[in-house]
């Protein structure tokens, strides 16, 4: 007589677009993760202020909380998903109040983890738990497994990506299309992929969150969001991305983490990359990160970065790995073992740039600014000058060969004081990958 197999009970804390997902995979595989987990998977509790969803879901036989709190104390689960979100709030309660009680945590709040995740791996790894956080940076790419179990044999040098779908969709339509960043930004707001306040996207901040992660894994180190340097795209118009075309790139926010010479660089900002190079052709609302190691040399991950269906699988391959009896520590090594590195000042980062001006069109302006360049050398690489126009402003578009931070910044100072400049030079670093 075969005894019956004891259920991972489950409760989810916020039923939004990706916990509305997760209640679906549950249901709809139930078989299926029942045979992968070697034990059935058990949704017993949801917490929602909002009671309207309970007839939007498959919610027979599950218990409804109005209070997140009240669900982790009362409710007879193994383990919580968090996915109510924000950095600090109900969300961090509701995950401290989870291993208080004994029990894992399954997240997708990569702001919580950004700011708190440190005190709370020392909580779960204490208590002998587990806090999984897989769908918190991109979305479908199972990027922290691979990290931390995949290329475990490997230091990683340098890690990479585009992780936020939003300003890739934005970027992406404006290279198509030719339409500024306000239309565009519009209408992803208008098909749902940019928020209200699309701030934390289109400002680099969600970037910035899943990058500290991905640094404290990749490096391990304790996760440093507040030495993330961190730059957005709204500065970024139509014509950089035609321009960019013109000389061989496309223009993508990135997350950047390298080790070198003055410490770990930790950066998301707009860059150049070569038409050809393997994130480049990544569009629309897709991500992809890319980790170098020393053994595997180059791995490329690319998936759908959110959404409901992507996020949830990510969930539900931490509720497996948990039903499974299978333990990793949160950053891949035990949190006591993370060590603190330096941080790369970003006036030390060398490489190439891209630098668009506007100037009135009259003789001498070029030796001017080619002048200020070669005084902090800074040479020229390529240049563009559209048709002219006497006495009316253009564009001047230049890049440059590599050259430090610091020097790139001074000469555009020195530019931007020319008579000639009529607006703010606009600098994108170019990356080489």
């Amino acid at each position: 007589m075969n005894t019956p197999l004891t259920p991972l009970k489950i409760a989810i804390a916020g039923l939004g677009t990706v916990g509305g997902g997760v209640v679906r995979l549950l249901h709809e595989q139930a078989d299926l993760l029942s045979r992968r987990a070697g034990r059935p998977l058990k949704l017993v509790a949801v917490a929602d202020r909002n009671p309207g969803i309970r007839d939007q879901l498959p919610l027979d036989g599950v218990e409804w909380f109005d209070d997140g709190l009240r669900m982790v104390t009362e409710s007879p689960c193994d383990v919580v998903v968090e996915l109510i979100g924000g950095a600090g709030g109900i969300a961090h309660k509701v995950v401290e109040t989870a291993f208080e009680q004994g029990r894992s945590v399954v997240t997708a709040n990569k702001a919580l983890l950004a700011h708190q995740g440190v005190a709370l791996a020392h909580i779960a790894e204490a208590k002998g738990l587990t806090l999984g956080y897989e769908a918190a940076v991109a979305g479908g790419i199972p990027i922290i497994k691979a990290l931390r179990e995949g290329l475990v044999g490997n230091r990683i040098s340098r890690l990479y990506g585009i992780m936020n779908g939003t300003c890739n969709y934005i970027l992406t339509a404006m290279r198509e299309t030719g339409r500024d960043f306000a239309d565009v930004l519009a209408e992803a707001q208008d098909l749902g992929y940019a928020e209200a306040d699309p701030s934390f996207d289109v400002d680099g901040i969600d970037t910035a969150h899943k990058l500290a992660l991905l640094a404290a894994i990749g490096v391990q180190m304790p996760v440093a969001f507040k030495d993330v340097y961190v730059e957005g795209i709204r500065k970024i118009t139509a014509a950089d991305l035609k321009f960019a075309g013109q000389l061989g790139y496309r223009i993508k926010l990135l997350g950047i983490v390298q080790t070198g010479e003055h410490g770990v660089e930790q950066r998301v900002h707009p860059c150049m990359v070569a038409e050809n190079s393997p994130i480049a052709h990544v569009d629309g609302v897709f991500n992809a990160v890319v980790a170098q190691g020393d053994f595997v040399d180059r791995s490329v991950y690319e998936g759908r970065g959110a959404g409901a269906g992507p996020t949830a699988s990510a969930v539900v391959s931490d509720l497996v790995d948990i039903a499974r009896g299978h333990h990793v520590p949160t950053f891949g090594v035990p949190v006591t073992a993370l060590q603190e590195t330096p941080v790369a000042p970003m006036d030390k980062r060398f490489g190439a740039y891209y630098l668009r001006l506007m100037v009135t069109d009259r003789p001498g302006v070029l030796a001017d600014v080619a002048a200020a360049l070669r005084d902090e050398g800074v040479s020229v690489e390529q240049m563009i000058q559209p048709a002219r126009s006497e006495g009316q402003p253009v564009p001047m578009v230049m890049t440059t060969h590599d050259a430090l931070e610091a020097a790139m910044n001074r000469a555009v100072s020195r530019i931007s004081a020319l008579d000639a400049v009529v607006e703010p030079p606009h600098i994108i670093r170019i990356e080489r990958f």
